[in-house]
């Protein structure tokens, strides 16, 4: 979607005044055609949410109700406060670990939401010390092997959903299972072998609904732009559960085996206030509260700068988000998520890929995602309760192929191996590890190619007979020295060499270091040695530094 609206300004000078308008109007909240996007992805939104909140609070032992109401504030008020439009934040399946393992080492669900509150202070310092730029850090060939490796991901583990294995939690992205004795693919194998036919049809019904929704000459149709495919999906699978239920004594899909969403019910408003879970603060007194406070606060604040990266590069009016704002509203989000009895949360891309591509414009469609959140878990849980898991897979399902398009692959390949490796790496990384464990593999390759391109061609030596010329042409850092050393040795005995800094505004102790040593030897071996725009960089050739 996106890369066809640019390729379409590129040819056509008139489209992009067309699109300068729409994302101008995008930018404002009270524009009410933007509403008329924003609410039907919301309401998308909800739907995936919806149980990947009560999957990763299962994953990570903590109440069932703990994951929606992360997903309630995450929707609700880190929207409102978010420094990006199309972030959607919530519980993390990346901090399921951290999370079950300080449960149990504060000894209480109580005492973690201690923790994460003052994870979110720590959040809000960080945004002051203006944090955030350590997204910037990250190679755009990382961010998407990120997206394109969720994308995978994504499609791998629905797929036993799909075909009504439904085992597994909703919020795990691990290739590993938390037994250790199975993985994503043997999952698989073992769905396809025991395939559910109820779900099968189900999810066959809903595939075709999602594909006839996206098919270009049926987009400009009423019907197709006013009711949300998702939505459509959603009450096929309960309706055709039903029809199962009423027509066949077995044949049809049990929430007491799993294959249903599985909301926690509340009659009412006092109900679900009597369910809430409280920090216990007679915690703040044990040092271990303030090392699982940090941990959260830092695993979660990289989590989040690098779905801000990964959202802004889908989004189709290629906004720049303000990550240090986003740091302030994930750090108030987990204050009162702590204080409600919610799980800390993150910015997560499977909700803001699927916001995007579900056409939202702007912060309201993640502040509706909460809002149906709010009400569902009060008045709807009957209700909703009845979704088959094979129905919310096929949107996944969807959401996921368009995170990992060939096209995006061929794209990276035809960028060249310095583009492509940390690419590739990335996404393999991420899909036969973990999120966090795969981007920091891909962020080593990534780096390596960045050094690595950096410190070429930075130094040039040039002779005619004995006279040789080392001339910097860019910054020089410690990455350069290698290439400096290399250079440095290929002068001979008996030479005279200018030494000349011109280009390079800012030269790292670590060359000065490298030149002063060189200069040290060059005595024994009857090198003359002249410097310009050097010495006057606060060099001593007498001494390494």
């Amino acid at each position: 979607m996106t890369g066809d609206i640019f390729e379409e300004v590129v040819s056509k000078p008139s489209v992009l005044n067309d699109v300068q308008e729409e994302a101008h109007k995008a930018i404002d909240l009270s524009i009410p055609s933007n509403y008329g996007r924003d609410i039907p992805a919301g309401l998308v939104v909800f739907l995936v949410a919806l149980p990947l909140c009560l999957g990763i609070a299962l994953a990570s032992g903590a109440p069932l109700l703990g994951g929606i109401i992360s997903g309630i504030v995450g929707g609700i008020i880190v929207s409102f406060f978010s420094g990006s439009e199309l972030s959607v934040s919530g519980p993390a399946a990346g901090l399921t670990v951290i999370v079950a393992a300080a449960i149990q080492s504060l000894g209480s669900y109580e005492n973690f939401l201690v923790a994460v509150i003052l994870s979110g202070v720590l959040q809000i310092g960080l945004s002051y010390l203006r944090a955030g730029v350590l997204g910037d850090f990250v190679p755009s060939s990382v961010i998407r092997g990120m997206l394109a490796a969720i994308g995978i991901v994504i499609i791998l583990k629905q797929i036993p959903h799909a075909f009504g294995r439904d085992t597994d939690f909703e919020g795990d992205f691990s290739f590993l299972e938390p037994s250790g004795h199975s993985n994503t693919f043997s999952e698989i194998a073992r769905s396809i072998v025991s395939a559910n036919p109820e779900a099968v049809i189900i999810t066959i019904v809903s595939f075709a609904i999602l594909l006839l929704w996206e098919h270009p000459r049926l987009k400009n149709i009423r019907l197709f732009k006013t009711l949300p495919a998702a939505l459509l999906v959603v009450f096929l699978g309960i309706g055709l559960n039903e029809i199962f239920h009423a027509l066949f004594n077995d044949f049809y899909l049990r929430a007491e085996d799993g294959h249903l969403v599985q909301l926690p019910v509340t009659s009412n408003i006092p109900a679900f206030i009597q369910n809430l879970q409280f920090p216990t603060f007679a915690i703040l007194t044990e040092t271990s509260v303030y090392s699982v406070a940090v941990t959260l606060a830092i695993v979660g604040s990289l989590e989040t700068l690098l779905s801000l990266e990964a959202v802004d590069k889908l989004d189709p009016f290629r906004r720049i988000s303000d990550a240090n704002k986003e740091l302030r509203a994930q750090g108030i989000g987990n204050i009162i998520s702590g204080v409600l009895g919610g799980l800390p949360m993150t910015s997560v891309i499977v909700r803001s890929s699927a916001n995007v591509y579900a056409g939202a414009r702007t912060r309201m469609s993640a502040i509706v995602h909460g809002i149906l959140l709010l009400v569902s878990v009060i008045f709807l849980a009957p209700l909703l309760n009845r979704i088959p898991l094979a129905a919310l897979a096929a949107i996944l399902i969807l959401v996921g192929y368009k995170l990992a398009r060939i096209s995006l692959f061929k794209q990276m390949f035809q960028a060249g191996k310095e583009q492509f490796l940390p690419f590739i790496v990335t996404v393999i990384a991420i899909v036969f590890t973990d999120l966090l464990t795969g981007i920091a593999i891909g962020m080593c390759v990534g780096m390596f190619f960045v050094m690595r391109s950096n410190h070429q061609f930075a130094v040039t030596l040039v002779s005619m007979d004995h006279y040789y010329l080392l001339r910097f042409t860019k910054d020089m850092t410690f990455i350069n020295k290698a290439e400096i050393k290399s250079k440095l040795r290929q002068v001979p005995n008996d030479a005279v060499l200018l030494i000349d800094g011109t280009k390079a505004r800012f030269i790292d102790a670590d060359i000065y270091d490298t030149v002063a040593e060189f200069a040290q030897a060059a005595t024994y071996r009857n090198i003359e040695i002249e410097y310009k725009n050097f010495s006057a960089k606060e060099f001593n050739p007498n001494s390494s530094h």
